[in-house]
This record gives structure tokens, C-alpha cells and sequence, in this order.
């Protein structure tokens, strides 16, 4: 698939950047200084590594609440559906309490079977089973049935509504990492206001990422149209004079030398129909295994649009294809705790298990196991992290962004033991060229972290970055596919083939920000620096429940 591989042991080209072989405890771009605090080496322009800490629920370090029952549903030995459908429902015309939540529809122990899409679109509702994989047993099983369909949705309505003009941003270079930035008039904005932070894609800025020139069969192929926009969901934190300083920092850098016109701007929104403290936990959900292509339906896990200060934990998939499909109106949002569990291959385009746009978005102590042709994870196009797997884990290819710039991801401690060899796999944050109709570069401003994966593909795009800190395996050197010359560079490949400090870079951003208590708060260990998670064994990662031994759990 892809033309002039170059498979690069100690091998540096010249011309490319530089790769660090020698043995380190620290990196050159994020390391500790002499306070015990991090530092952060920024290039000529001022781009850093962004904090990703922000990702999580509640915009990261709080603990994700234990809701109230308010219904309990018992498996009925037939189709649950309608039951448990009734049941949220019910809970979703309850008033919310001072703490933004309606109750949780607990499921007691049993074997369900549902046969369509059970929705949860009100705040403060929660679906929850009984018992946890961390005990080595769900008590509540839910077996899907019929025709395939999505398990759950979780889902607001409606889309961000813009309030008053948008203001033009007015530094000629804003870099990635900042939070800060000036505009023309910020006597329109208060802090605490909702913003949006629009990045517009002009045909200045598709020339210098060379995505002008995309041909697939003859035919031009386009990246991201000229006239749309790329959009980042903050909340401003503070405004002196005409700065305006954000709540989490920007992924992507804004050269108005190829943004303007019409540049960099900043618009007020509101969003009544998004909804918030909502979430699925503690159960097991076993679809029919299938192996069918990705044009035809499937037995899904979980969608999720317009939500904020979500989350999904403690959840195993079996059989599941596609398993979750998390759109870009979510933001601070959890996945803590799932594995996804296939029995039978799949053959043909793989499926992505983990597919997500978003931003703020933590998928901690996830993991995508058993047979072989799916993608674990994906970002898809124009995201705006930061974005965050940490202590992620899979045994076939890797996190591998989809398509058409996303920015600010982070691949913490991930470890993938791919076996599959038809393509890359891994980590790649890169450029894809014509493949799937333009994707073009895939990722800016991201980073792999202490992570193992049989193959890297980190590249450098025109104007931006990618990095590879203390990272272990066989680093990829490719032209852009659709074509056979020039390689394109790679990215920082930094403290190559050795571990540095810290362990975790979420971890510690985390812990540095709001204190121990907050890396306690999602299940790691409270101490600054962050020391290293305990290697989960395999059997742990593949959560069992009650009566599943038979399906390898």
C-alpha cells in the first residue's frame, strides 16, 4: 500500500530529523527542572508540547461520581429492550439535584438480551449493572439480539449556537501550547463565556501542507475544502485589555500569514441541547459474532454526540465492530476501564473500535483484544484535543488518526503488540495522501509517550509538528502515499528506544496542576512525579463476568 517503506534501525537520514539513540532518562522537550517541576523547551516560533491534563471528565482529575439509584430493572428472561427503555426514561423526568444528576436505572444481576438501540438524551442519567470487571465478574449481562444495531446511544440535540460576530484574533503567530492570544475587541467576552476558536482553512494554508495537489485514479482528490473551518471548544479563564487567556490551552498554532484572509477569529456560543452527567458502567455486552464489511451493518457498542462531562467505564464489548463512535460535540468526557473483545477475524477495510473526534477526551485503561483486521483507535477529521490514551493497550495494529488534521493527541504509555503486517500499525501520526479519497496529513502537534508498538510513522507536516518520546520500536520512513518520492521527514523522534521521566506525561502534567489528589481521583497512585502503573497482567485486561469463562474472558 505504501511506496518507498524504509524500515530504519540506528539508522538516521540525513536530511530528517534527528533521532536520539543514546541512553537518557529525560527528554530534550519536556523534562524536570531544578523546582522538581516540568519544563518545556519550545522551538523558534514558541510551539511546545501542549498540557494535555485537561482531558477527562470535568476537564480531568475529578472523580467520576457514584449516581443514586432511582430504578431498578430485573432481566425478564425474554427481550429487556422496552424494559430497560422505560426505566431511563422514567429517571430522565426526575428533577436534577443541586449536583447536575436525575438517578441511575441499575441493572440487577441477570442475563439481559436487547434487540434495539437503548438511548439515554436527558442529563443526569446514568445506566449501571452490578458487580465490576475489577472483581473478575459483571453480574449483568446483556446479550444483543436480531438485526445488528448500536447497543447505546448517549446523545444531546442540537449543535453550538454562535451569539453575536466572531473577533479577529490579532497576533500575527499564535503557537501551539499557548493560552493566551489577542483580538481586535474582547470588551464583547466576560470570563466564563463558552467560545469557539476558529482556525479557517484557506487555500494559503492547503498550499503549504501540499494537500493542493491529491490524485487518486486520475481524479483530484480534496483534503478540507477551502471556506470551512476548524473549531476549538474552550471557555475563557481570563481577559485583561484585549488578551484573552483560555481555560485549556490551543493544539494548533495560528499563522496568520496563511490564515488571512479572513484569519483567526473568536465567536460566543451557547449549546441548551447539549447534556452533561451522563454515563453507562458495570456491564458486559456480548454481540453475535460477524465478519462482515464496513459498508453493512453492524453490532455496535456505543455513539455519543452532544455531551459534556460524560463518561463510560467498567464496560466490556464482545463481538461488538465499530464499537465506539464519539462525535465532535463531545467534550470532557471519560473512557475508563473497557476492553472490547473480539472472537472471530475480520477481513477486508478494518473497523475502528475507538473512533473520536471531540476534544478533551481521556480513554484511560483501555484495551482491544483477540482477533485480528480492526483499528483500536482513531481520530478522526479536523479534532481539537487534547485527547489523551493513557496506559492503552492492543494486540492487532494501533492508534493510527483517520484522516484530515487533528491536533493535540497524545499516546501515553500505550502499548501495541501488533501482528498484523498488511500495512502500517502502531502509531502514525502522518500523512496519508490520496488513500480514502484525500486524507491527506492526518495529525499536528501530537505525541507517543513511553510507548511500545511494533512500528512508528511519526512525521513532520509543513508548518507543524509530531513527536516520539522514549518510545520503542521500528521507526517508518515513507513517501506520501499516491506517490513513490520524496520521503517526507520524520517528526522528533526524542530519547528513542529508552524510557524517560516522567513515566506517565498525563500523569504528571495532571498531578502538577491540581495536585496528588487529582491522579488519585482516576485510579493511579497520588504522588508527584507520577510514578509508573503497575503492567496489568493480560488476563486483566479482558474483564470476565459471571457465566462468560466459555467466551474467554
Amino acid at each position: 500500500m505504501y511506496n518507498a517503506r524504509i524500515l530504519l534501525g540506528a539508522a538516521v537520514i540525513a536530511g530528517f530529523a534527528a533521532i536520539t539513540l543514546s541512553a537518557q532518562t529525560s527528554s530534550t522537550w519536556v523534562f524536570f527542572g531544578d523546582d522538581q517541576r516540568l519544563h518545556y523547551q519550545t522551538d523558534a516560533q514558541g510551539n511546545r508540547i501542549m498540557d494535555f491534563s485537561y482531558a477527562g471528565y470535568e476537564g480531568g482529575g475529578v472523580r467520576i461520581p457514584d449516581v443514586p439509584v432511582a430504578v431498578t430493572v430485573h432481566a425478564s428472561g425474554a427481550d429487556d429492550t422496552a424494559a430497560i427503555q422505560a426505566a431511563i426514561d422514567q429517571v430522565s423526568t426526575l428533577p436534577l439535584d443541586v449536583n447536575g444528576f436525575r438517578g441511575a436505572v441499575l441493572l440487577a444481576p441477570g442475563k439481559y438480551s436487547t434487540s434495539s438501540t437503548l438511548t439515554i438524551n436527558a442529563s443526569g442519567v446514568v445506566l449501571r449493572g452490578t458487580g465490576n470487571g475489577a472483581n473478575g465478574a459483571f453480574k449483568s449481562v446483556i446479550t444483543m439480539t436480531g438485526d445488528p444495531f448500536t447497543f447505546l446511544q448517549v446523545a444531546g440535540t442540537g449543535s453550538a449556537q454562535n451569539v453575536g460576530t466572531a473577533v479577529a484574533m490579532t497576533d500575527a503567530y499564535v503557537p501551539s501550547g499557548a493560552s493566551t492570544f489577542n483580538v481586535a475587541d474582547a470588551s464583547g467576552f466576560q470570563v466564563g463565556d463558552t467560545i469557539l476558536v476558529r482556525h479557517p482553512v484557506t487555500t494559503a494554508w492547503i498550499h503549504l501542507l501540499k494537500m493542493d495537489t491529491l490524485v487518486r485514479s486520475g481524479a483530484p482528490q480534496t483534503w478540507i475544502a477551502a471556506g470551512s473551518t476548524i473549531t476549538t471548544d474552550r471557555t475563557i479563564a481570563a481577559i485583561n485589555g484585549n488578551q484573552i487567556t483560555l481555560d485549556v490551552p490551543l493544539t494548533d498554532n495560528f499563522d496568520q500569514t496563511y490564515l488571512n484572509p479572513p484569519g483567526g477569529s473568536v465567536v460566543k456560543y451557547t449549546y441548551p441541547g447539549r447534556i452533561s452527567q451522563v454515563g453507562a458502567e458495570h456491564i458486559a455486552v456480548i454481540a453475535h459474532p460477524q465478519n462482515v464489511d464496513i459498508t453493512q451493518p453492524q453490532y455496535q457498542g456505543v455513539s455519543m454526540s452532544a455531551v459534556i462531562n460524560g463518561w463510560i467505564r467498567d464496560m466490556v464489548f464482545q463481538d461488538t465492530q465499530n464499537t465506539f463512535q464519539i462525535s465532535g460535540t463531545v467534550k470532557e468526557t471519560t473512557f475508563d476501564h473497557i476492553a472490547v473483545r473480539h472472537t472471530v477475524a475480520h477481513t477486508g477495510d478494518g473497523p475502528a473500535d475507538f473512533a473520536f473526534s471531540g476534544t478533551q477526551l481521556l480513554f484511560t485503561k483501555c484495551s482491544v483484544t483477540g482477533e485480528g483486521g480492526t483499528w483500536p483507535a482513531v481520530a478522526q477529521s479536523r479534532v481539537s484535543g487534547p485527547d489523551v490514551l493513557l496506559d492503552f493497550f492492543a494486540d492487532d495494529r494501533g492508534f493510527d488518526p483517520h484522516q484530515r488534521w487533528a491536533t493535540g493527541l497524545l499516546c501515553d504509555r500505550c502499548t501495541l503488540t501488533n501482528s498484523h503486517t498488511a500495512d502500517k500499525a502502531g502509531v502514525a501520526y502522518s500523512n496519508r495522501g490520496n488513500l480514502g479519497s484525500g486524507q491527506g496529513w492526518d495529525s499536528g502537534w501530537s505525541v507517543a509517550w513511553n510507548t511500545t508498538a511494533t512500528t512508528f510513522l511519526i512525521q513532520q507536516p509543513p508548518g507543524s509538528q509530531n513527536f516520539c518520546i522514549g518510545c520503542t520500536g521500528t521507526i517508518l520512513t515513507e513517501a506520501q502515499p499516491g506517490t513513490s518520492s520524496p520521503l517526507l521527514p520524520n517528526g522528533i523522534y526524542d530519547a528513542y528506544g529508552t524510557t524517560v521521566t516522567p513515566s506517565s506525561l498525563y500523569l504528571e502534567q495532571l498531578c502538577e496542576r491540581l495536585g496528588p489528589s487529582a491522579v488519585a481521583n482516576i485510579g493511579y497512585p497520588g504522588t508527584c512525579a507520577a510514578p509508573p502503573a503497575q503492567a496489568p497482567a493480560q488476563g486483566s485486561l479482558r474483564p470476565r463476568f459471571s457465566g462468560g469463562a466459555a467466551l474467554g474472558f
